[in-house]
């Protein structure tokens, strides 16, 4: 196994040193391309090794896979490369209109490869100061793509996100020094007390009193990540102001990370003070962080920020799911973690190739895409569908999973749920439905569009909704053992 993550590992690191240096290209794109297919096969292999063979170690105990974060990572890889993908011709039409210079290209391709390295690194790694490390470095190759047009506005957000990154990460590294203290008294000062699995053996015997004050401060600074109401500004600006496939990869992905790193804390809390805790707070923030972002859609005028806004009341929907607990509910939000990767980054392939039509990203403005580019305007209309949670998409069943465990062990909280959905529904599609139609004077770009991984992520939303292979049933409930026991 140690030769498959070294692989792993090493393609998108080498891969962003590399098109630091030929980033400029005119193959350029499909050398990003064929770096982050070179990844999916590595990543596909190591997770067939897994599924059947179970969890195990690399160099050393440095490296821990199991089935719940090498199913994350095979999210992850498969995800990269698609954007990649889309980003082929994306990114030449950026080029053509003056908004990606040479150097820029190469800070964006090099970057992208970086960033999915802090991905891959993050997720794999066994040491939770080394989690930390990552999302750091994954925070600064963030900051770079989103300020990569280099205008006032791109600037700014990327400032935003910097700062209140920055001490949101802050706050997640005095939260683990917490979590080492609280190790400390069981493993001695050693480096083994920053190893997840040593501290999951002994979770049940952590000092409450402290694990309860570290959690908070890793869920605060690790939500900052995630984008969780009120810690969520940074999320908007970033999406409106960065390049398409950085708002692809960074609601896809990021998020999930996130959301991955207050999970394995949340084990670790939930042995330790044996109180429901962890979970209660995470139904709190998810509640909030639906309803705010719901109600906030209606006032976005940016389409890019109207789907970011969509992204902060899933993730929402996600950590109240994982906050309920119990195995439906923990299974309900792993296939929503799924299918919100897979439709949220398809929707934004299709509002990246609609902006550019029309030449702006106001609402208003971007009309007849129905008619200008029916596969553009359809992939939108029929994204936007799959994430409102249409019937029979696989976003209508992990919401449906995890309303009726709410309504059988949270009763109060199900009229919330429904209340934010229901006025996401409303809002969006009201907004999709006048961009998808009327009269336009938008014209073809002169590079086709990259429609195809729209059309595989929402086929597979959709296959997902109807059927779940038994293998991927399989992955699935091998990781809710993992975060429920």
């Amino acid at each position: 196994m140690d030769s498959l993550l070294l692989l792993v590992l090493a393609i998108p690191l080498l891969g962003s040193i590399l098109m630091g240096l030929i980033g400029h290209w005119e193959y350029a794109p499909e050398v990003n391309s064929g770096l982050s297919l070179g990844t999916f096969i590595a990543v596909a292999t190591l997770s067939v090794l897994i599924i059947g063979s179970g969890s195990g170690f690399a160099f050393g105990e440095s490296f821990y896979v199991d089935s719940l974060n090498v199913f994350l990572v095979s999210l992850t890889s498969f995800v990269g490369l698609t954007t990649s993908l889309f980003s082929r011709s994306y990114m030449r039409v950026e080029r053509d209109i003056g908004r990606m210079t040479p150097i820029r290209t190469r800070i964006y391709h090099s970057m992208y490869q970086l960033f999915m390295f802090t991905m891959m690194l993050a997720l794999l790694s066994n040491n939770i100061g080394i989690l930390w490390v990552s999302m750091e470095i994954a925070t600064l190759a963030a900051v770079l793509l989103v300020s990569i047009y280099r205008t006032a506005a791109a600037l700014q957000a990327a400032w935003k996100y910097f700062i209140l990154c920055g001490v949101g990460i802050s706050l997640a590294l005095f939260g683990t020094i917490l979590l080492y203290l609280a190790a400390e008294r069981q493993l001695g000062g050693s480096a083994g007390a920053f190893l997840w699995t040593n501290l999951n053996t002994i979770k049940l015997h952590l000092e409450p009193s402290i694990m309860s004050i570290a959690f908070v401060f890793l869920l605060v600074g690790y939500g900052t990540k995630m984008g969780l109401v009120p810690l969520h500004s940074w999320l908007p600006d970033a999406h409106a102001e960065g390049p398409t496939p950085v708002s692809a990869v960074l609601s896809g992905l990021l998020l999930n990370v996130a959301l991955y790193a207050v999970l394995r804390f949340k084990i670790l809390a939930d042995g330790s003070l044996q109180n429901g805790l962890p979970g209660k707070m995470l139904v709190g923030f998810g509640l909030i962080s639906v309803l705010v972002a719901s109600f906030s859609l209606s006032r976005q005028k940016d389409v890019k920020r109207m789907f970011s806004y969509s992204s902060i009341e899933h993730i929402g929907l996600m950590t109240f799911a994982f906050g309920l607990g119990g195995p439906i509910a923990t299974f309900a939000g792993l296939l929503h973690m799924t299918v919100h990767s897979l439709v949220k980054s398809a929707i934004f392939f299709t509002v990246g190739h609609a902006c550019q039509k029309a030449g702006t990203q106001i609402i208003a403005d971007i009309r007849g895409l129905v008619k200008v580019s029916p596969t553009v305007g359809w992939g939108l209309v029929v994204g936007s569908l799959a994430i409102l949670g249409m019937p029979p998409f696989g976003v209508f069943a992990s919401e449906f999973l995890i309303i009726t465990t709410s309504m059988a062990e949270m009763p109060w909280a199900t009229p919330i749920l429904l209340l934010g959905l229901g006025v996401a529904f409303a809002t969006i599609f009201g907004f999709v439905q006048s961009m998808a139609l009327g009269e336009t004077t938008a014209k073809p770009l002169v590079h086709p569009p990259a429609l195809l991984p729209v059309f595989i992520h929402l086929a597979l939303a959709l296959m997902l909704g109807l059927y779940i292979p038994p293998y991927l049933n399989q992955w699935f409930w091998q990781a809710v053992n993992i975060i429920t026991r």
